[in-house]
């Protein structure tokens, strides 16, 4: 029985250490961008289960790690890859790609799938999306973001948190504690996207023009923070 609980475990880390290494093609990263949109619209539309109109409001950023992937092993681990916009002075700019590892949360034997969105909700929490790479819960400040679009949320968050963090599982979304869990720039899957070298900075502060695949996930964020801002 052990044998078996480790040969199980070795192969679900060499499956999130395979989706950690493989080179993305043009597709890929298009799908990946196409899959956050999808994860967004059927957030955005939980009604009462989902972002505050307050939070949205004030977002600076949107991170969104679509079917993340986590299992358990000794110490456990996860592995993702998403996607980020940031809000700039004539909109919402192109997306830039990163990837999120590590952490403790949720874990149990065998691989689960989870969709995770990060909101920054002011400009250090900009500002973190700008580094190379960055933990939560070290070098940036997070809470779990609370739920429920009709009411108004929490003010606890304003004052000691740059980014919340929600989950979404089995159609189930939640905030959720994301401590330990690091963020990095994905700058190879953004080259090969954009089919050129960017900076991040030069990308998310909207001096980048939106490509036409992205433009429907990027429509998305700016149509719910836009509708927001006039509710």
């Amino acid at each position: 029985m052990e044998m078996k609980k480790t040969f199980a475990s070795i192969c679900l880390c060499l499956l999130l250490s395979s989706h950690a290494f493989a080179a993305s093609s043009r597709d890929d990263l298009q799908a990946r961008v196409d899959a956050a949109k999808v994860v967004l619209d059927q957030i955005l539309n939980a009604q009462d289960r989902s972002i505050p109109l307050n939070i949205l409001h004030q977002a600076t950023c949107v991170a969104v790690v679509p079917g993340m992937l986590k299992g358990a092993f000794v110490v456990g681990g996860q592995y993702g890859q998403g996607v980020v916009t940031c809000r700039t002075g004539h909109g919402w700019s192109a997306p830039v790609f990163i990837r999120m590892a590590g952490g403790s949360f949720g874990f149990q034997i065998g691989g689960q799938s989870t969709d995770l969105v990060l909101v920054a909700v002011n400009d250090r929490g900009f500002q973190d999306l700008l580094k190379n790479k960055f933990k939560i819960g070290g070098d940036a400040s997070a809470a779990a973001g609370p739920v429920g679009r009709s009411g108004q949320a929490s003010t606890d968050w304003k004052m000691n948190a740059e980014l919340l963090s929600y989950s979404r599982t089995k159609g189930l979304f939640a905030g959720i504690d994301l401590d330990g869990t690091s963020v990095s720039q994905n700058k190879e899957d953004t080259d090969v996207y954009f089919g050129a070298p960017h900076d991040f900075d030069a990308v998310l502060k909207g001096d980048v023009p939106v490509p036409e695949g992205a433009v429907p996930f990027v429509r998305t964020v700016a149509h719910a923070f836009v509708s927001a801002h006039h509710q």
